[in-house]
């Protein structure tokens, strides 16, 4: 059976401080799934189970070979999951504290799509 997406989420997320890519791919996503119940996979898609349905995510984000991507699909609470991380998203000036363990002045910005599938 083929796949038929039901819905994709976007999101943003940003380490201000701490120049951790993997920080702000977790909030990209957490973004994007912060706000949406997904009644259709239950009345239309007719799952028993939300484990059921496919979530695959498409990140965006500088320094995607720094990213801890089992940290990111933990953000996910369901469904067989699936990570993409490429290169993108912003680096932009911020201003670094050192109680903060900045290790300088960048911000790192990234950008999330999150796609609910089911059979």
């Amino acid at each position: 059976m083929a796949r038929k997406r039901l819905i994709i989420e976007m999101g943003m997320g940003i380490d201000q401080h701490g120049q951790d890519p993997t920080v702000a791919a977790t909030r990209a996503v957490r973004n994007a799934i912060a706000h949406n119940a997904l009644p259709g996979v239950w009345e239309v898609a007719r799952l028993d189970h939300p484990n059921q349905m496919y979530v695959d995510v498409q990140v965006a984000v500088p320094y995607p070979e720094q990213v801890r991507e089992e940290e990111v699909l933990a953000v996910l609470p369901f469904g067989q999951k699936t990570l993409r991380v490429e290169s993108g998203g912003m680096v932009t000036v911020g201003r670094a504290i050192p109680e903060l363990e900045d290790k300088n002045d960048d911000m790192l910005i990234a950008v999330a799509a999150v796609t609910v599938s089911v059979d």
